[in-house]
């Protein structure tokens, strides 16, 4: 059986390991494959694990409702089901209603007469101020007082700023950031949980893999973790860096396989966390990703704004993250989907030179524009069109 961790601050326990319903298998239509998924979640009951992490928009809409279909056989004290206000479908003209309709709609889709654990979705600046003005979390509040929700949280993707300021803004039963080794001092990352942890805020922990990026590594990054301890998966060193600090209470693993969620049911059965010289064959590790960066850029800005519209950091961060983790799939979304529009791209340079004048890292800025343009253009179109 997987390890528990206690909640003081919510008198509660829930499994180490929580069950994240985004990635669940598929059917070539794109549809939850219900046969192979509601056997990982049986599995994964059946080793204890009790914390089920879903949300509105997960699987076109549907995974709230097969998560709530899967674990109807079972008693529902038995488990721990959380799921999402979703801040980014409210346009500024929405009103309190539009909350009002999507947690009817929520509870109806779990066929739940409450939920556990529920958060107001990826909170950033911009979405910070829509709660602020619909006042959402007194709803929440009084959602809670209703018995229809149990705790209220929040998931996280913004700056440590931004963090902070939420985090004050109100007495949370706990929060949901994303962190992982090679993500540490991202977002909120490990100041954000110290953060945390000093005001008494439990922790749930997603993208402890970094999306898979930590599951897979090139031979250089995953010598030191395998000359340490070779029959160890790549994956459960992630998992237990993360698992390691002590108040992240559940990590979360979206998992697409049955294979997925037995090698995530190792490392959480009589968890062990590192040691001195596992953490540091991490450090050996993450030296060895440094090492694979493309140039040096900071993203410390002082070359913006581009006169031509270029984001040059974004455009070097897309770069190096290819060359640390050799992804080519996340890349390819990246730079032809969801990172990069196509106005912001490094072919729309004009050779002007002002950014290299500032830069304080003297990096030959023109020069790498055009050679990523090239790669990135290359790796996209060997996996998915450009968009248009």
């Amino acid at each position: 059986m997987v390890d528990k961790r206690h909640w003081p601050k919510l008198n509660l326990e829930t499994s180490l390991l929580g069950f994240g319903c985004m990635r669940f298998p598929t059917k070539p239509d794109m549809s939850i494959d219900e046969e192979k998924a509601e056997a990982m979640i049986d599995k994964a009951y059946a080793n204890g694990v009790n914390y089920y992490d879903t949300a509105y928009l997960y699987h076109n809409g549907q995974s709230e409702v097969a998560v709530g279909k899967f674990l109807s056989k079972y008693p529902r004290e038995s488990y721990y089901i959380a799921t999402k206000l979703p801040l980014m479908f409210f346009t500024p003209n929405d009103t309190i209603e539009r909350a009002k309709q999507i947690f009817e709609e929520q509870l109806k889709k779990l066929n739940k007469d409450y939920i556990d654990f529920y958060l107001l979705h990826g909170l950033n600046k911009m979405a910070f101020e829509t709660v602020k003005r619909l006042d959402l979390i007194n709803f929440c509040e009084n959602l809670r007082k209703e018995g229809r929700i149990r705790y209220l949280g929040f998931s996280f993707h913004d700056s440590y700023e931004v963090f902070e300021e939420i985090l004050r803004y109100h007495d949370w039963d706990f929060c949901q950031i994303q962190l992982n080794y090679m993500d540490a001092n991202e977002q909120a990352g490990l100041k954000g949980y110290e953060l945390a942890k000093s005001l008494g805020i439990p922790m749930v922990i997603m993208e402890p893999a970094k999306g898979g990026s930590l599951s897979v590594l090139p031979e250089d990054v995953a010598e030191p973790l395998e000359k340490m301890n070779p029959d160890a998966s790549l994956t459960s060193w992630a998992m237990r860096w993360v698992g390691s600090l002590d108040n992240v209470k559940v990590v979360l693993s979206g998992m697409t396989e049955m294979s997925h969620l037995d090698d995530n049911l190792k490392p959480f059965t009589n968890f062990q966390p590192l040691s001195e010289a596992e953490m540091a064959a991490i450090e050996e590790a993450r030296a060895a990703f440094a090492r694979r960066v493309k140039n040096s850029c900071t993203a410390c800005r002082y070359c913006m704004p581009c006169p031509a519209g270029v984001d040059i950091p974004g455009n070097f961060a897309i770069w190096n993250r290819y060359g640390m983790y050799n992804n080519p799939r996340d890349v390819a979304f990246a730079w032809n989907g969801f990172a990069m529009r196509p106005e912001a791209k490094a072919k729309n340079c004009v050779e002007c030179g002002q950014c290299e004048e500032k830069c304080p890292q003297k990096i030959p800025i023109r020069e790498d524009l055009k050679k990523l343009q090239k790669e990135l253009d290359e790796v996209a179109a060997s996996v998915m069109p450009p968009r248009p």
